[in-house]
């Protein structure tokens, strides 16, 4: 047996707000979309992202999930959504290694946006270590 993929469905209160806002500030496009069910599928490439407004039938409950989107150029990816007129914080390197940045949905759904250095993002610690490294090699006192 084999898992083929896995499509969050996020709980929306505005299927259309949050359709607007997938589109126009952080760039997904509209794969399917059913006005009666206030459901919409999503998509940007190879990802896909559901919004629902019937699974916020019972908006008193916590219904709020972390979804984690991988660009393949974070940096070029957050300039773009700053672009789009999104207020976004800059870029942080986490303890954990990767770049990323942190925003929320209309809705308070969470979206951690990253990459790690062996995606092509360098943190700076990596790089000053590197350098470091390449001034003991040529000059072998400093490694002492």
């Amino acid at each position: 047996m084999k898992l083929n993929r896995l499509v969050p469905m996020l709980p929306v209160r505005s299927m259309p707000a949050s359709v607007e806002f997938y589109q126009k500030m952080l760039g997904f496009k509209v794969e399917q979309r059913n006005d009666d069910w206030g459901w919409a599928m999503l998509c940007f490439d190879e990802c896909r992202l559901m919004v629902d407004q019937s699974i916020n039938a019972h908006p008193e409950a916590p219904h709020q999930c972390t979804v984690y989107l991988y660009p393949d150029n974070v940096v070029e990816y957050h300039k773009q959504v700053r672009k789009n007129g999104l207020a976004v914080p800059e870029l942080a390197i986490t303890f954990y290694g990767l770049t990323e940045f942190r925003i929320s949905d209309p809705d308070g759904n969470r979206l951690w946006i990253g990459q790690g250095w062996h995606e092509g993002v360098v943190p700076r610690r990596a790089k000053l270590e590197r350098r470091c490294k390449a001034r003991e090699k040529s000059d072998p006192r400093r490694g002492t």
